[in-house]
């Protein structure tokens, strides 16, 4: 094997840099000059492959760092000094530099800055150090003090990212010892920090580290600095040998996934293991060490070239197992540099291609890289020597994996570590070639030797490792798995568990971590430590275990070293092919030295299971790579070169040409017809399918209870968020909703969520767009997360910012597609990565109050890790189906998915929905042995192809082809080809999916099928599409055509956008891409091709998303019952024929070799064999629908018209008539038993009229053909072998545990994601891998299965939250519309006065009913003008019940009343109290006054904010509060108001609406509170800003009479003493305001009703309190009013306008008092109902003025708490034995009686008595108009069927004329010394009237009956005198009653 070089090295040149080096080395003071070879031999790029950024980490076994010098005994310990002068030319030795001399008196010593400052890490590292924003320390190595590092302080733009990019050229630094800062040039720096160079000085070359802080505060070494891009390297052998370096101890990839960071246990003081940097490895420039590829490649440069090895990277473990590239000193090997042709063309790592190639060369690098040369191959010398190996750790014997205690590093030299004879292997040369396989070494326990000579044929792998990991279990965890450390399993039982696993694995069966795992995890649970196994037992006991393999697992065992077993069996190996024949599966190797112990290793020889295992260590982006370099150099030749026969031998190319010419032009027809009837293909364009009357139904969208229940959860989510008490969201300052869906970057996905989102019409319902521009825009709501993401991003965010009352949700959907962290994130295989972290975890979206971010996904699990961002209380998970499945009806379509798919297995039909296709398998396997150099998917795709190209060929040239097809291609191809030609079938058909993940391998397929069907006439049979989502569909013109016609489509431009879209087209899609992205598939998809997903997807979501592919909704029948189902098709099988047509229903046997496809036909008629169960059950004998789901009527109309908002609920067909009566009969029906059925199918289609119920459409699962690895892991429930459970979720997360507890099936929702958020943690290029320790408040996640209507409850939820907005924005005020009186002629024209005119005023007459409806519970007052509408008198009965109040939810306004929940900017200072001020700020004053009334002094309190202070005279010395401070008469002032505003209010201190800052326009004014003495504390915690007026505690159990009274009495008070104070001031006694405000706490908008000029009203317009009040208090002549008030509102008020401005009624609820006229009218302070009409009465007797305003009205709204309400009434000695209810007639008794005493206020029982048991005290009155009750001086509510004649006994005063009234009883309560018998002897009463007299206690009541001489006419019985039920201390009425005489 000649070696020929590009270029031989000139020998002088080698001798001239050897010498150069050596020279330097003596000269060197430290013994550290530049290493030679690195000038070399390194054309293309002199320092590819980033070894150097590789940290050199202890030797576990002495605990001496492994920096095992290199030649010349260099003694810095530094792996990175060999990165050289980049712009060096690399074919001279540098020049020596010349450094500027240091300026006189300045400090040189090295480790010290010009200025005499220490700079040394050991000596400031504990100092505090002021680093700049935009700086970061970093540290820095000089030559002349190399075990130092000196630390620096340099701008951030300066540096690299972690990808090697973006650091700006130039330089910007500071010194951190003295403080100077602005070095702008990196020479005058180093100058400075003395760094004392020979060469150039660079920053890249010799700022080498990040510096971090580490637990303790201090300062230490942290990751590299990555200087170079790691995509742009080629990899240098020579690199990974002149230096030590070690992978990353945080690296390591297990099962496959992507590489994972188990955290060390242990750092040294300059390199803890925090920040890691994303390491590029040695070989693949991939994001980090475990990204990267496994494979080890021999180089086959050029022709005959020796093949030399390289460092395996494969070696890379988790935790302290470090695998140390270790150097040999002089055993440098030039072949390493040698590069493989280099095109601009993908460069990836190849199974058995050139070695150190394998790092992507993807174009050009950077300009200052000058030596590029694309093509150039390096020469290698032909004496070259073997590189050196991969050195492992060594383990310290005992422990599994255990590491000795790590002695500290030790500073200063480190010598190299001698290597023993028996660790080295050199792997023979050919050993691919040779033998056809790939040996994997699984690392088991113990040191692996170092490899030499051809390493690229051998991969080690970490697979199994952390399986002997159990040593290293935390306490905590073994607590958790029910362990203690005395069950730890030694070595011994490891090796023979390991055996006994590997012997039972099946031929086909490849290792997989987790299983073994659990095993371990049994025998420790069920045999802790088990026996003890000698040294001497163990080899005979592991060749006992392996003796039940049959050979397929070997023992070897040694005694010097692990490295003599594997050397001997690669020996034997390489050996020859005589060998071949009984090569075992497994070689356990089992080193049982005395030394260290037994140590072990697997030794994978199965060509199967090595190539599985090899191929699963690459991570998806990394094989894809790898397969597009195989096509793109030509290594697929061969391979394709065999595809080009045909299984018959033929030349396939040939025969289809040949084929073509037969048919001259001619096509197969493409519906209506037979595979054998070809027309011309003109004629066959211009056919169209027949389409039905394309009428276009409505497009239904529809929301089904399951979306509705996720929808209502995500909502309480979000409420709970906000009342969570954190301040995170609130909830009621937002009055919008606005959304940002970002999808991962497909197009079709955009098309299809714009499409959800415009039929939803949730733009429209959301308020955002106006019907018109919904349609156009919605797709402005859809950001595919590509390069255009961030100006999008931009625009959304400052919507955000502008908007800060919109509530903004940012979807983000599919969200566990690309969640690679940014930093580490890059173009990746064509695709932008990390975008997802930029966009979703920016700093902005995290801080945005109105912004919530919901993460909406399939497959959570990497969303679900120890570092989540999402708070488990965030999550809302899809219900299962069997909590759904009572809800729904028979006919209710049902959802499908993986596990009903794994549990399909069980139904026993001969054709399973979910299969392995064992004869495509068979020829895999036979295929995979002959091209070992192949990755497994280029072989499988090839296969694939042929596969469907011949079942092509079977069904319409060839049909000697059949035998060699599989028998599941030729069922899908016979169906697709068949399936439109049926009857009735109007030329639709089904859908085949095949998966191809690789792009270049999905184009090779699409142009090759394509071209087939084109030459055999099938080009308008079916379509062949690719599904990229990169590009959009592109459909040929007659197929639009025909989905045009078959939607009734009239739009010329119509085009397919999305799957959906081809409902009912017969198509192959291709669909290719790294990921399925959550694209939905049309219901005419049938069969899901999954053939080429095999051991590469080794992770539960790579997997699961897969088959997730054909996830759908079914129908429930088909579920739930095939054995039952498939009865009825017995009866079909007389009609059974076996017309190959059927394609249908033909029989897929198992593949199990047997190509029995031409009696298929009549098993499917038996029901059994459909292709999908679909057909065997969908239809009993007449089968009026189709199966499958085949979208059925028109598309667009129908199907897509029947769109529903969800991902594919679409299939639930069922629940639109119309729709599913239009189902084109029997669509799928096998053509022979549905003939008869079809025509009478037609006929209901008719009907779509009808309002009959159809028969539902049957939906079916559909069929899914997978390879046989991924088969057995999701048919795992059922079998031995593990299950996709229990797989590692996802690529990007790693175990945070070697054991852990067994996941099973039943493990869902939160169980389950509790679960993951324990046992899994983000690898480090994971977004969530520094994520902030507390998970961002405002985040949701929505997970949910595949296809299950995840959007539609998405969007649902927007509209729903968006209601919750504005509910919470609204209030239910009362709607009842006031009683009427008659109108009188007299005043009809409305007067357009603004203001009254008192004398108008004083003509109208006074209406004394309450019309009010809060009073149709009152009695009517009797009146001399009859009311127009009388009320209607209740039935007795009715009173008891509380009939509820017209309510009507209205919008608030920006002047409404707002509770203790509002919260704005403007207010926030009206209502809380500023954190500075305490409660204690209020000051507490006593305000004593003489009341009148009561005959004594009365003592309020008066609670004063110091704010509030300027609106009270307090005494000279401060302390004592004389007198409220009143305006005068004549101030004019708009800013204020002039009334003090009385507010009562009790039980409401949070509902009540007591903020009436914005009802005030914020204008000053002064509000009081007036509460009960025990309530004080609850309203001064919520109101802390509010004035209280605390009565006394004598009056806690009054009603809202005595507050009143209290308001009343003390504003007189308060005006006199304020008439004395300001009299002293000039200003006259009548000049002070005498009006107060009272208004309840409930009041909350004000309207304003003003005529509108024609003769139509306006509309009311909500005006504010301010408004309102001001113009009342504007009043001329105001000062003559004793009371002013509003109207109530009512919805009729809008529809009339007032019919008088003015009118003099009642007033209640807010009312403008004028205290002094009405100084001797009181409100009856023992009142708790009805006060406001007593005292209304009472004010128009006595000859003063009340006016309503009634252009305005007043909102009050519904409050359900507090206030008035009524008292418990319960006994006042509970008997706990029986509590009983208390009606109203038990509230009085006779006195001195047995009866129980009840525990309330004696008036609250006599008024609740009067109100419901009066019809016994006045009979003669009930529901007698004509003769009411008289009532004297006050108004009880005696119940609403009798009417009161209202009488003041006062001199002087205004009454009724009573004359020729006769009373049907009188009514006299605590009547005073005004009333005389003299008064009583005017009035006249019917016979039988009665009468009621009522007092305070018994001696007043006989007093009164003597005084007013009431017994000359009233008769009195004993018997007829009552008192309430209330003990003596509770002061009980009294009253007796009589019958007139």
């Amino acid at each position: 094997m000649g070696n020929s070089y590009a270029g031989q090295l000139k020998s002088a040149r080698f001798e001239e840099a050897l010498h150069n080096s050596i020279e330097a080395s003596l000269r060197s003071s430290s013994g550290d000059p530049q290493p030679i070879f690195t000038q070399l031999y390194l054309e293309p790029e002199p320092y590819p492959g980033n070894v150097e950024d590789i940290k050199p980490k202890a030797d576990l076994h002495g605990g001496e760092p492994p920096g095992n010098e290199l030649m010349n005994g260099h003694s810095s310990n530094d792996p990175e000094e060999l990165e050289e002068d980049d712009d060096s030319d690399s074919s001279s030795p540098p020049l020596p530099y010349l450094q500027a001399p240091a300026p006189d008196g300045c400090c040189t010593l090295d480790g010290f800055c010009q200025a005499g400052k220490d700079l040394r890490l050991v000596s400031i590292a504990t100092e505090p150090i002021e680093v700049p924003a935009g700086f970061e320390l970093v540290g820095a190595k000089s030559p002349s003090v190399p075990e130092h590092i000196l630390v620096c302080a340099v701008d951030r733009r300066f540096l690299p990212d972690e990808n090697g990019k973006n650091a700006l050229l130039g330089f910007s630094g500071n010194c951190v010892g003295c403080g100077e800062k602005g070095f702008r040039y990196f020479t005058e720096f180093s100058n400075h920090i003395n760094l004392k160079l020979s060469t150039q000085p660079k920053k890249q070359k010799h700022l080498k580290y990040y510096l971090v802080k580490n637990s303790q505060g201090a300062l230490c070494k942290g990751p590299l600095i990555c200087w170079k891009d790691c995509k742009s390297r080629q990899i240098s052998s020579s690199a990974s040998t002149s230096k030590p370096s070690s992978s990353s101890s945080h690296s390591s990839k297990e099962n496959g996934g992507a590489s994972g960071h188990s955290s060390s246990t242990f750092s040294f003081s300059d390199s803890p293991p925090t920040r890691t940097t994303q390491m590029s490895s040695v070989f693949f420039g991939s994001q980090d060490l475990g990204r990267d590829c496994s494979f080890l490649k021999p180089l086959s440069s050029t022709s005959g070239n020796k093949t030399l090895p390289i460092v395996p990277t494969a070696l890379r473990v988790n935790g302290p197992m470090n695998c140390l590239v270790d150097g040999r000193p002089p055993l440098l090997s030039p072949s390493q540099v040698s590069l493989g042709p280099q095109g601009p063309a993908y460069r990836t790592p190849d199974l058995g291609d050139s070695p150190a190639s394998s790092a992507m060369n993807s174009g050009p690098p950077k300009k200052r890289h000058r030596s590029w040369h694309p093509n150039s191959l390096v020469p290698v010398p032909p004496t070259a020597v073997p590189v050196p190996a991969i050195r492992p750790i060594v383990c310290s014997p005992g422990a599994v994996l255990g590491m000795s205690s790590p002695q500290p590093p030790v500073a200063g030299v480190i010598q190299p570590q001698p290597v023993t004879a028996g660790e080295t292997v050199i792997v023979p040369d050919n050993l691919l070639n040779s033998s056809g396989v790939r040996p994997v070494i699984l690392i088991g326990h113990g040191t692996l030797p170092y490899f030499y000579g051809n390493v690229g044929d051998i991969v080690v792998s970490p697979l199994l490792v952390s399986c002997y990991k159990s040593s290293q279990l935390t306490e905590k965890t073994l607590e958790t798995l029910g362990l203690n450390s005395s069950q730890l399993l030694c070595v011994e039982t490891m090796i023979l568990l390991t055996l006994q696993y590997l012997a039972r694995l099946g031929l086909v069966q490849i290792p997989l971590r987790e299983e073994l795992e659990q095993i371990v995890l049994k025998a420790m649970l069920c045999c802790p430590r088990g026996p003890a196994i000698s040294p001497s037992q163990l080899p005979w006991l592991a060749r006992l275990e392996a003796s039940v393999s049959g050979g397929s697992v070997q023992v070897v065992v040694t005694h010097n070293s692990l490295g003599e077993g594997i050397s001997e069996s690669l020996r034997s190996l390489s050996d020859g092919p005589h060998h071949q024949k009984c090569l075992p599966t497994y070689v356990v190797i089992i080193c049982a030295s005395k030394m260290s112990g037994n140590e072990f290793c697997v030794l994978v020889l199965g060509k199967y299971q090595a190539r599985a295992l090899a191929e699963g260590m690459l991570t998806t982006n990394e094989f894809l790579k790898e397969i597009s370099y195989e096509l793109i150099t030509g290594k697929v030749s061969i391979l394709a070169s065999h595809f080009k026969t045909t299984s018959l031998g033929d030349n396939l190319d040939k025969q289809l040409v040949r084929y073509q010419r037969r048919w001259k032009g001619q096509v197969i027809q493409p519906f209506q017809g037979d595979v054998t009837d070809h027309i011309h293909s003109q004629e066959a364009a211009g056919m169209s399918p027949p389409s039905e009357r394309a009428e276009l139904l409505s497009k239904l969208f529809q929301i089904y209870p399951t979306q509705l229940s996720v929808a209502r959860s995500l909502l309480s989510q979000v409420c709970s968020i906000a009342d969570s008490g954190t301040q995170n969201l609130d909830l009621g300052r937002f009055c919008k909703v606005d959304f940002l869906v970002l999808v991962p970057p497909s197009h079709i996905l955009v098309h299809q969520t714009a499409q959800r989102i415009r039929q939803s019409g949730v733009l429209v319902d959301l308020g955002i767009e106006d019907v018109c521009s919904a349609h156009q825009k919605s797709d402005k709501y859809v950001v595919r997360l590509d390069g255009e993401v961030h100006a999008k991003m931009e625009a959304f965010m400052r919507k955000v910012k502008q908007n800060p009352y919109t509530l903004f949700v940012l979807i983000h959907d599919n969200s566990h597609v690309d969640l690679t962290s940014a930093l580490s994130g890059s173009v990746c295989h064509g695709e932008l990565q990390g975008l997802a972290d930029r966009v979703v975890n920016c700093q902005e979206v995290l801080d945005a109050m109105n912004l919530l971010v919901l993460q909406v996904s399939c497959f959570p699990y990497t969303l679900q890790t120890h570092q989540s961002r999402i708070s488990i209380h965030n999550e809302v998970h899809w219900p299962s189906g069997e909590s759904l499945q009572g809800e729904q009806p028979p006919n209710e379509l049902l959802y499908f998915g993986l596990r009903d798919y794994s549990s399909s297995l069980q139904w026993g039909v001969a054709s399973p929905i979910l299969r392995c296709d064992d004869a495509f398998e068979k020829m895999v396997h036979t295929l995979l042995e002959r091209h070992p150099h192949l990755h497994s998917m280029v072989i499988r795709s090839y296969l694939l192809i042929q596969q469907y190209t011949e079942a092509m060929m079977a069904l319409t040239s060839s049909p000697s082809l059949r035998d060699h097809i599989t028998p599941e291609t030729l069922a899908m191809v016979e169906d697709l080809i068949n399936a439109p030609g049926r009857e009735g079938s109007q030329g639709r058909g089904h859908m085949l999916l095949v998966r191809v993940p690789s792009l270049q391998l999905a184009m090779l397929a699409r142009e090759r099928l394509e071209d087939v069907r084109d030459k055999l006439g099938l080009q308008l049979c079916f379509a062949v599409l690719l599904g990229s989502p990169a590009t959009e569909l592109n459909l040929q013109k007659n197929f639009t055509n025909r989905l045009k016609a078959w939607r009734g489509c009239e739009n010329e431009d119509w085009v397919p956008h999305t799957y959906e879209d081809l409902e009912g087209l017969p198509c192959i899609v291709i669909l290719t891409g790294k990921d399925p992205l959550g694209e939905t598939f049309p219901r005419s998809l049938k069969y899901s091709d999954l053939r080429l997903i095999d051991s590469s997807y080794l992770t539960r979501t790579a997997l699961e998303q897969e088959v997730g592919l054909a996830c759908t909704h079914v129908t429930m029948g088909v579920v739930h019952e095939p054995k039952k189902a498939m009865a009825p098709r017995e009866s079909d099988g007389e009609k059974a024929t076996t017309g190959l047509n059927d394609g249908d229903e033909l029989e897929r046997p198992q593949s199990n070799g047997s190509a029995a496809t031409r009696t298929s036909g009549s098993l499917a008629e038996n029901g059994v064999s459909s292709s999908d169960i679909a057909d065997s059950f969908q239809r009993p004998s007449t089968s009026t629908c189709p199966p499958e789901g085949a979208i059925t009527s028109d598309m667009g109309t129908a199907a897509q018209g029947f769109k529903q908002e969800c991902d594919s609920v679409e299939s639930q067909l069922s629940s639109n008539p119309s729709k599913a009566s239009k189902a084109p009969p029997s669509l799928y029906s096998s053509s022979s038993s549905s003939s008869p059925s079809s025509s009478s199918t037609q006929r209901p289609s008719q009907s779509t009229q009808c309002v009959r119920e159809p028969k539902p459409t049957r939906v079916s699962p559909r069929t899914v053909i997978m390879s046989r690895a991924a088969y057995s892991l999701l048919a795992g429930e059922s079998g031995s072998q593990l299950s996709s459970f229990s797989l590692l979720p996802h690529a990007d997360v790693a175990w945070s545990s070697p054991l852990r507890p067994l996941v099973t099936h039943n493990l869902q929702g939160e169980e389950r994601s509790m679960y993951y958020r324990e046992w899994t943690i983000a690898r480090q290029h994971h977004a969530d891998y520094e994520a902030p320790s507390v998970p961002h408040p405002r985040r949701m996640l929505l997970s949910g299965p595949p296809q299950v209507g995840k959007t539609g409850a998405y969007l649902q939820f927007l509209r729903i939250l968006f209601r919750m907005l504005i509910r919470l924005l609204e209030v239910d005020v009362y709607d009842e519309e006031e009683e009427e009186e008659e109108e009188t002629s007299e005043v009809t024209t409305l007067v357009k006065t603004q203001l009254p005119d008192i004398e108008e005023v004083r003509k109208l007459p006074f209406d004394p009913y309450p019309r009010d409806p809060k009073f149709r519970k009152a009695s009517p007052v009797y009146t001399d003008k009859r009311s127009k509408c009388l009320k209607d008198f209740k039935q007795e009965g009715e009173s008891h019940t509380p009939d509820k109040r017209v309510t009507k939810s209205i919008r608030l306004s920006r002047f409404a009343a707002h509770n203790a929940f509002h919260h704005c900017e403007q207010c926030h200072h009206y209502c809380e109290a500023g954190p500075a001020t305490q409660l204690s700020e209020c000051t507490f004053h006593a305000f004593t006054f003489c009341s009148s009334m009561l005959g004594e002094e009365v003592q309020l309190q008066f609670v004063i904010p110091k704010a509030k202070e300027q609106h009270f005279v307090f005494s000279q010395q401060g302390s004592h509060l004389e007198s409220m401070r009143l305006p005068l008469v004549s101030t004019k002032d708009p800013d204020r108001l002039k009334s003090p505003i009385f507010t009562p209010t009790t039980g409401r201190q949070e509902h009540g609406l007591l903020n009436i800052y914005h009802a005030m326009e914020g204008a000053t004014h002064l509000h009081i509170l007036v509460v009960k003495q025990f309530e004080m504390p609850l309203y001064r915690k919520y109101w802390p800003n509010h004035i209280l007026l605390v009565l006394p505690a004598v009056f806690n159990n009054t009603g809202v009479g005595a507050a009143r009274f209290m308001i009343k009495e003390l504003s007189y008070h308060n005006l006199e003493l304020e008439r004395n104070r300001l009299e002293e001031q000039g200003v006259k006694r009548q000049d002070v305001w005498p009006f107060i405000v009272m208004m309840d706490d409930s009041c909350v908008l004000w309207n304003s009703h003003q005529p509108a000029d024609s003769s139509e009203t306006s509309d009311g317009t909500n005006v504010s309190l301010k408004m309102v009040l001001q113009h009342m208090e504007n009043t001329p002549k105001i000062s003559l009013y004793a009371m002013c008030g509003t109207r109530r509102w009512s919805s009729s008020l809008a529809r009339k306008s007032p019919s008088h401005p003015f009118s003099r009624c009642h007033l209640h609820d807010l009312v403008m008092l004028n205290v002094d006229l009405t100084q001797n009218v009181h409100y009856d302070l023992n009142r708790y109902s009805c006060e406001e009409v007593d005292f209304n009465l009472r004010v128009n007797s006595s000859g003063l003025l009340l006016c309503r305003f009634n252009y305005f009205s007043l909102m009050k709204k519904h409050i359900p708490v507090g206030g008035n309400k009524d008292f418990l009434v319960k006994p006042k000695l509970v008997d706990m034995g029986n509590p009983t209810s208390i009606s109203p007639p038990q509230y009085v008794c006779a006195p001195d009686s047995e009866q129980t005493l009840l525990d309330a206020p004696a008036q609250f029982l006599l008024e609740r008595f009067l109100q419901s048991c009066s019809h016994r005290l006045f009979p003669k009155a009930v529901r007698n108009r004509s003769n009411p009750v008289l009532s004297i001086d006050s108004y009880l509510n005696i119940s609403p069927e009798i009417s009161v004649c209202y009488i003041n006994s006062r001199p002087h005063s205004t009454n009724l004329n009573h004359q020729g009234l006769l009373f049907s009883g009188l009514l006299l309560y605590l009547c005073d010394s005004f009333v005389v018998s003299g008064l009583l002897k005017k009035f006249r009463f019917l016979k039988g009237a009665t009468l009621c007299v009522i007092c305070q206690d018994r001696s007043s009541l006989r007093q009164t009956i003597v005084r007013l001489e009431l017994e000359d006419e009233w008769q009195f019985r004993l018997r007829d005198e009552f008192q309430t039920a209330n003990c003596s201390d509770d002061r009980p009425l009294y009253f007796l009653t009589g019958r007139h005489v």
